[in-house]
């Protein structure tokens, strides 16, 4: 038994100092600073980003690209200028895969709408994406008709309500108070695209919309080029009983 115990005992003591010694690298020390500075909105526009952003192999490849914290943030209080849309009514911005490229490669984009008293965001499609509309001051209201056939949807939609508009579908947004409203839209996609229907129509040959509107058609004692000049830019002023309400004249 004795002669046993010593055998065990040479050999625990043989294996202890023949275990290797741990080549585990030591925990990662790395703390070093990304590039910061105070600037927002820097790399709008920048196409030798974005072409890189959207070849770029794999998600942490694009956060390497960018590397100034602050371009992950956009600001709508002073975006760039290619951004905004402006009528009388109010104004738009948007942020999307241009105007921001960290957006690349998530598949989203949102823009605000600053709709003054009676602002008029004017019938509009977006071709490449649903919309989630939210009012976070005021109230609008909201239509779309997604095809022919289909019926016209129509709601009031109070402060923290949410309006859903599906892709491809006509919608518009107006402001029916005299103060003024706010909505956030997010789309499913960097770069819904958005087209403005009457003004896209009425872009048309003459020819082609005399024939669907009607021959003989007249705005005013004028013909479709002078229909075409009336058409205001968007974001507009909304209906007449809004105006009149709140004593804005139209042409002001």
């Amino acid at each position: 038994m004795h002669t046993t115990n010593l055998l065990l005992s040479s050999l625990l003591s043989a294996l202890t100092l023949a275990a290797p010694t741990s080549t585990m690298p030591p925990a990662s020390t790395n703390t070093a600073t990304p590039v910061t500075n105070t600037t927002v909105n820097g790399q709008a526009d920048n196409l030798a980003l974005i072409q890189k952003l959207i070849f770029a192999p794999k998600a942490v490849d694009r956060i390497t690209l960018i590397p100034n914290d602050r371009d992950f943030v956009f600001d709508f209080n002073n975006p760039p200028s290619d951004t905004l849309t402006t009528g009388k009514g109010g104004h738009t911005v948007r942020a999307d895969r241009q105007s921001f490229p960290p957006l690349i490669g998530t598949g989203v984009s949102m823009t605000l709408g600053f709709l003054g008293p009676c602002g008029f965001n004017t019938p509009h499609i977006h071709p490449r994406s649903s919309e989630i509309n939210v009012v976070v001051k005021g109230s609008l209201v909201a239509e779309f008709t997604l095809e022919n056939g289909a019926r016209t949807v129509t709601n009031a939609v109070d402060t923290n309500q949410m309006m859903v508009f599906p892709q491809g579908a006509l919608h518009t947004e107006f402001n029916p108070d005299c103060t003024e409203a706010l909505f956030v839209a997010g789309f499913a996609s960097e770069d819904p695209g958005v087209q403005q229907e009457a003004q896209t129509f009425f872009g048309f040959g003459t020819e082609a919309v005399e024939a669907a509107v009607g021959n003989g058609f007249t705005f005013e004692g004028g013909d479709v080029d002078k229909f075409r000049a009336a058409i205001p830019a968007n974001v507009a002023l909304g209906v007449e009983t809004c105006l009149k309400k709140c004593n804005i004249a139209r042409n002001k």
